[in-house]
């Protein structure tokens, strides 16, 4: 592109580096696509990092090196995050959302993108510092909030399959036993899914006890890699025994004596 003014170059870096989180852009990225000095450049950063930081939108970092270059890292303030998962508990809790059987519909929560977008950015918060190499989630309706949890880590997706792809190639599966319905499953994943000892991050929308997830980590060690975090978006209090026991939830089903269901942001323990 031709030549640029300070202000127009500071807009496209924001737009360059948000679209692209936690990846590393060279010095020489910039300077070749605005025709600008590295000090020109160096300026535009240092005005960036500054609006960033002021305004609460994350860290813009830069590493110095011929290996060097700047990288934009998301970070939720607290009260986002608040906001975010006491807007998604309270509406789970009107009452038009109870199924017979104890169950809730959120399917339209989890594919609206204004509700499910910041819930991503809070699990890839969460887990920013494990160096995650994929997010893995199964073909459920959680593949959204999952997707968007990729996004703001800026890594690949990997869908874990209940029913076997010819088109996946040749796979990896594990029987597991599913924590809400007691039955026995199988889950499959492509043996070119992921590398070996990559780092996984695993999301989930709702968890029970835990069956799920833990077919997921047998899994992710079948496939020779590391599980550095498991994410759930909605756990249930019984039973408070899970299969797994390293996870972190954001909002927790309770009922009360009365069979009375309500959603609450999980309390830290």
């Amino acid at each position: 592109m031709s030549k640029s003014k300070r202000n127009e170059r500071i807009g496209l870096i924001v737009k360059v580096l948000a679209e692209a989180p936690n990846k590393l852009f060279s010095f020489r990225y910039f300077t070749d696509h605005f025709h600008a000095a590295k000090s020109s450049i160096s300026e535009d950063i240092t005005i960036v990092k500054r609006i960033m930081q002021e305004n609460g939108l994350g860290k813009v970092i830069t590493l110095p090196g011929a290996s060097g270059g700047v990288k934009y890292i998301p970070e939720v303030p607290q009260s986002i995050k608040k906001m975010a998962i006491e807007r998604f508990s309270s509406l789970l809790n009107d009452s038009s959302r109870s199924i017979p059987g104890g169950f809730l519909y959120m399917a339209d929560l989890l594919y609206n993108p204004e509700i499910i977008m910041p819930i991503g950015e809070i699990f890839a918060e969460l887990f920013l510092d494990k160096s995650v190499d994929y997010v893995m989630t199964i073909e459920t309706k959680g593949i959204p909030m999952a997707f968007m949890t990729a996004r703001f880590l800026n890594v690949p997706l990997v869908i874990v399959r209940k029913e076997n792809r010819i088109t996946d190639g040749p796979t990896i599966s594990i029987n597991y036993v599913s924590g809400s319905s007691n039955k026995l499953g199988t889950m499959y994943a492509s043996k070119r899914s992921i590398k070996a000892k990559s780092n996984i991050l695993i999301i989930d929308d709702f968890m029970k006890g835990g069956g799920t997830a833990k077919g997921m980590v047998d899994l992710v060690h079948e496939l020779d890699a590391r599980v550095v975090g498991i994410g759930v978006l909605v756990e249930t209090s019984e039973p408070q025994q899970k299969l797994i026991k390293d996870y972190v939830s954001l909002l927790t089903v309770d009922r009360s004596k009365e069979g009375v269901i309500r959603i609450n942001p999980t309390k830290k323990e």
